[in-house]
């Protein structure tokens, strides 16, 4: 596929989808609510209300549904808003930061919220109003991850404690979904062969003694006889050999990835190390994978670099030189020559 489409995203996959396009897995991030003016017709995150903001997603992700396989997934990144003190709509401080490198100040915070029932510096739950409305809409809402940013931008307040994380929602279009967990294991304690085990706070016990409790020594699981053909029995391995093929533990729900910097002129870029454990665990080599909202490519570059093909979706022609620029690094970095499709 290798594909980005310039136009509004909710019309080219609706064509994508009526051609038999499928994607195994989207990773996106929609623009923020409240942050601001792209100065294109149709763009998202300039709606009076919140309410208006969170319809029109939830149509641009029954768009995304459409186009996904039976068994695939939406990650799905988004932001909060604060309601500022002159009743509109105002970003969290990384995005606004980002915004005043390309944005006059007060082209910034252009949502009124006023009649809204949203107060002078109400925090306004878009993460969580997105995600209720997708699920109502049919998604499975399968898991919130929580972004976690060991160098957030500082905020000058007094009565609240700096933001260091946004949210990064799982969500699928069946109860049944391919989901790699393999493939994003974490390191646990360095493999001896062994299989040790570990109390609620992820310690050994045979390190470690639960107060009021008596430390159990682990000892292996036996084979188990089962009956096999012919009459005969065979050995089913214990726990042991299993967890000898893929060592390590299940991802856990907190992420910290750092905030990278980017030279080229799109605001908001999330970093790549954000989107690779989603590929990798959403995808299977040569699968593709969409963005509606693709911006400057980052995830067709880490799509390629996983092996893996990418369509998005862009309503902003000038951010093509960025795309083919990302894409062609992306090629470069496997040896190969490339570009944009």
């Amino acid at each position: 596929m290798n594909r980005i489409i310039f136009g509004d995203c909710r019309d080219t996959m609706r064509q994508l989808a009526s051609d038999g396009v499928r994607s195994q897995m989207c990773f996106t991030s929609p623009p923020y609510y409240g942050l601001r003016d792209y100065g294109h017709d149709g763009q998202l995150g300039l709606e009076q209300t919140p309410d208006e903001y969170i319809l029109n997603l939830v149509e641009v992700f029954r768009c995304v549904r459409d186009l996904l396989a039976d068994d695939g997934v939406l990650w799905l990144n988004i932001g909060d808003s604060y309601c500022s003190s002159n009743g509109f709509g105002r970003a969290t401080a990384d995005h606004l930061r980002e915004a005043s490198k390309a944005v006059p100040a007060n082209n910034r915070c252009l949502v009124p919220l006023h009649g809204s029932g949203i107060k002078s510096k109400d925090l306004i739950g878009i993460p969580w109003m997105l995600a209720f409305a997708l699920r109502a809409d049919g998604w499975y809402l399968r898991q919130d991850i929580i972004w976690h940013k060991p160098n957030p931008m500082p905020e000058s307040i007094r009565d609240r404690c700096t933001k260091a994380h946004e949210y990064l929602f799982l969500l699928s279009k069946s109860d049944r979904y391919y989901f790699n967990q393999d493939a994003i294991k974490e390191p646990s304690q360095e493999w001896t062969g062994r299989a040790a085990t570990f109390d609620r706070g992820g310690n050994s016990v045979a390190d470690h003694v639960i107060p009021g409790q008596r430390a159990a020594q682990h000892r292996p699981r036996p084979s188990v006889k089962r009956g096999g053909f012919n009459g005969k029995t065979q050995d089913l391995p214990g726990r042991e050999a299993f967890r000898a093929v893929t060592p390590g533990r299940n991802k856990r729900s907190v992420w910290t990835v750092p905030v990278k910097p980017y030279k080229g002129a799109h605001f908001a870029v999330f970093p790549a190390a954000l989107i690779e454990p989603c590929i990798l665990a959403g995808s299977r080599a040569g699968d593709i994978v969409l963005d509606p909202f693709m911006g400057s490519g980052t995830t067709a570059a880490v799509a390629i670099q996983h092996g893996r093909q990418y369509l998005g979706c862009e309503l902003n022609p000038d951010y093509k030189p960025l795309q083919d620029e990302r894409i062609n690094d992306a090629h470069n970095s496997l040896g190969l020559f490339g570009g944009a499709a």
